[in-house]
């Protein structure tokens, strides 16, 4: 898989290939082609279409990050400069649709035209996530079923594609493949939710990015929710001022973190995410004990207790 990555990521125009080889070069978990693998295993199959795929899947989430960190301005990307800072938002908003189209070139050329219109409907629903989420931004009413939508949309769509193409692939039944895009679901929300809790608790220097990022673009997500829940008066309002005024200084910053662990809000959304990553091994139950079912079964356990 990571060849045909690096290959596709490819090009004979030199700006595009060095940005691509960049890209690629800032590695990655690589969880999302690892659950397409896994899940076309499950049924013992393991032909190269799956790593052409299992390429197809990380661009197109390459392609998503490249654009965020433009809408985000981020400037750090898995420790080192995101792709807008070094090369400029214009150069990058391109190189996106150029990732975008190439994984949707590599699909075509499969010719298996379900799988595609897959990719395709869950695309567009990303897409639409993001568009509602920065209608929401700088909003301290958010609520938690919104953030969650905004979360399955951008995120736990396109884990449960990638263990739906897998079913596919597999020839799984129909009720076999409704379970792993049940599994790939509650996976990539578990996914989401720690992401939320470590944007407050990790450091830099371990998520490869800068923490609270979240709440200085504006955005609530699940552990100022709960906060604003669980809060009084004078925490909500401090909140909403930082939201509205767009003031997070250090002092703010450091009171927030207080607040959370306070509250225990971030052990609330990390039980959550808990629970998800519970549900999400029950829909392996139908499929036979094998090496793959070990693997994917193990996958939820490492989401929820990641530190990056």
């Amino acid at each position: 898989m990571e060849r045909e990555l690096l290959r596709h990521s490819s090009s004979n125009i030199h700006l595009v290939d060095s940005i691509g080889r960049y890209i690629h070069g800032s590695g990655g978990k690589r969880i999302r082609p690892a659950l397409l693998l896994l899940s076309a295993r499950l049924n013992g199959f393991e032909e190269p279409v799956c790593c052409r795929l299992g390429a197809v899947v990380e661009m197109v989430h390459s392609a998503t990050l490249v654009h965020d960190d433009i809408i985000d301005d981020a400037k750090v990307r898995r420790g080192r400069a995101s792709v807008n800072a070094r090369w400029g938002n214009e150069i990058t908003v391109l190189m996106g649709d150029w990732l975008f189209m190439n994984s949707f070139g590599l699909a075509l050329g499969e010719r298996h035209f379900r799988i595609l219109d897959l990719l395709a409907d869950v695309t567009r629903k990303m897409v639409e996530g993001e568009l509602i989420q920065l209608s929401m931004n700088r909003n301290p009413d958010i609520t938690e079923a919104q953030h969650l939508e905004i979360s399955m949309r951008k995120t736990a769509l396109l884990f449960s594609a990638c263990t739906q193409i897998g079913g596919i692939l597999g020839s799984v039944t129909e009720e076999q493949e409704e379970d792993l895009r049940l599994y790939g679901l509650q996976v990539g929300m578990a996914f989401q939710l720690v992401d939320d809790v470590l944007d407050f608790t990790s450091t830099e220097s371990t998520l490869g990015k800068p923490v609270c990022s979240d709440l200085k673009e504006g955005k609530l997500t699940l552990p100022l929710i709960y906060l604003m829940q669980d809060g009084t008066p004078q925490d909500r309002e401090l909140i909403r001022s930082i939201i509205r005024e767009d003031d997070f200084g250090g002092r703010n910053r450091d009171t927030i973190l207080d607040l959370i662990r306070h509250y225990g809000t971030a052990d609330r959304v990390l039980d959550k995410a808990s629970e998800y990553a519970r549900q999400a091994k029950k829909h392996l139950m139908s499929f036979p004990d094998c090496e793959a079912r070990a693997a994917l079964t193990a996958i939820p356990d490492y989401i929820v207790s990641r530190d990056r």
